[in-house]
């Protein structure tokens, strides 16, 4: 696939779609059904125009789609979040920076995921999965899903700011509110979710900046992720100040916790509604049983990778990307108006059949070496398949999240069983990421 070459033919017609209700639009209907974009691609084709949050909004689908409006960053589109999300994460977050401060800073975040680091995470978060996977099977019967917000949380505030059971404490009951507000509408008042986020983000970099500065205080301000980066630098020599470092240890606990936590229980759901495949990561288990887990030997677990890819698909935990066109263009016959806000789609474009056959089934054979989604970075695939994005702001921990993803299964897996229980509702809530309606109820046992 050639890279798609931008038009500057304005006459061309909007997108077809509907803006639905004066200032509100269709805003709570996206909030509301899960299959929003879906069901309107299928109606309109790879490219519609809709009114979300007051703002004249495209969605965008399909490998060709992505790579245009990705590969166009800061010529034609740029980073744009909804006010809500803006105002939450802070102005000099990584999230919301462009050019080349986005760049430089992103350099430096990078510092915290290299293989040597992740190395180093690696006992950390095998001794808190075993700690929560014994209280689980002494329990017995778990609503899972809470459960695993806590477990991601733990792991996310003691490998970046060192801090154990972070669930437990005064931040992360305050870094649950904050998160609520992420995505909401942006009132504030004091009994909205926005504005008890507001407070909420008050009292988190209060509490990030204490740790910070007993950090720097410090001989050795340590070896996980804010040691790390209190000591990292770019190539002239400029570090993070203090308010950067809180805004990014934000952000990075934001994206260590919400969206791995979503990961992780739709790879457990899946599991045990494929008990073919769980037999199948079983028995791959067996092969590396008197072997360490090391990066490498991770590597080596193809099936595993293969499930995990697939989960990713099917339930990709970010479902869309936002972008603002700050430079008037055409893609696809249409015209993309400046000041419009546009909305790459993970999910939808993961769920096209021109791209996945059999889109809403569960099936990791996809991702096998000889299959033709195998070659996910290749040219042909790599914009068809994007759970952490694409381009110059694919997600910075990525490789963390499958290190974390991988651990967990590979515990859960060569120790326990666990079976869905009946009557509950597994269909998903989609806001901020997808999540099982009643929680994931689950029956755990050792193996």
């Amino acid at each position: 696939m050639t890279e798609a070459k931008p038009q500057l033919d304005v006459t061309a017609p909007l997108p077809p779609g509907q803006f639905g209700l004066p200032i509100l639009g269709e805003t709570l209907a996206f909030f509301r059904d899960p299959d929003f974009a879906i069901k309107r691609h299928r109606q309109y084709g790879d490219v519609f125009k809709t009114r979300l949050l007051g703002q004249p909004t495209l969605f965008v689908r399909g490998a060709e789609s992505n790579q245009f409006v990705l590969s166009h960053e800061n010529q034609y589109f740029q980073i744009a979040w909804p006010y809500s999300t803006r105002v939450l994460l802070g102005s000099i977050s990584l999230a919301l920076q462009t050019g080349g401060e986005h760049a430089s800073r992103r350099k430096i975040l990078a510092q915290a995921f290299m293989p040597r680091a992740l190395s180093g995470y690696m006992e950390t978060i095998t001794t808190i999965t075993t700690d929560y996977a014994q209280r689980w099977a002494e329990r017995g019967q778990v609503t899972w899903y809470p459960e695993l917000r806590n477990y991601t949380l733990d792991i996310a505030c003691k490998l970046l700011v060192g801090l154990d059971h972070g669930s437990a404490t005064s931040l992360g009951h305050t870094f649950e509110t904050w998160c609520q507000g992420l995505f909401s509408i942006p009132v504030a008042l004091p009994w909205t979710r926005f504005g008890k986020a507001q407070r909420a983000r008050r009292r988190l970099l209060t509490e990030i900046e204490q740790i910070i500065q007993h950090r720097q205080q410090q001989p050795d301000p340590g070896q996980d992720a804010l040691g790390l980066l209190i000591q990292a630098e770019d190539e002239t020599g400029d570090r993070l100040t203090v308010d950067e470092l809180k805004d990014q240890i934000l952000l990075l606990l934001f994206a260590g916790h919400e969206t791995l936590t979503s990961a992780i229980a739709s790879f457990c759901q899946q599991v045990a509604l494929h008990p073919e495949v769980r037999s199948q990561l079983q028995a791959e288990q067996a092969q590396f049983l008197h072997q360490p887990l090391t990066l490498d030997t991770l590597k080596q677990m193809t099936d595993l990778e293969q499930v995990l890819q697939e989960v990713l698909r099917l339930v990709p935990p970010v479902g869309a990307g936002f972008r603002r066109v700050i430079q008037d263009c055409e893609w696809a016959g249409y015209h993309l108006p400046t000041g419009w806000q546009i909305l790459y789609q993970i999910g939808a474009t993961h769920h096209n059949p021109n791209a996945y056959p059999n889109p809403n089934s569960f099936d990791p054979g996809r991702f096998a070496p000889q299959a033709s989604n195998a070659d996910i970075d290749g040219l042909t695939n790599r914009y068809n398949y994007l759970p952490f994005g694409k381009g110059i702001r694919e997600c910075l921990g990525k490789e963390f999240a499958r290190l974390e993803m991988k651990l967990f299964a590979i515990h859960l897996l060569r120790h326990y069983h666990w079976n869905l229980l009946p009557d509950q509702n597994l269909s998903l809530v989609t806001i901020p990421t997808p999540h099982p309606r009643d929680g994931l109820k689950v029956q755990i046992t050792c193996r």
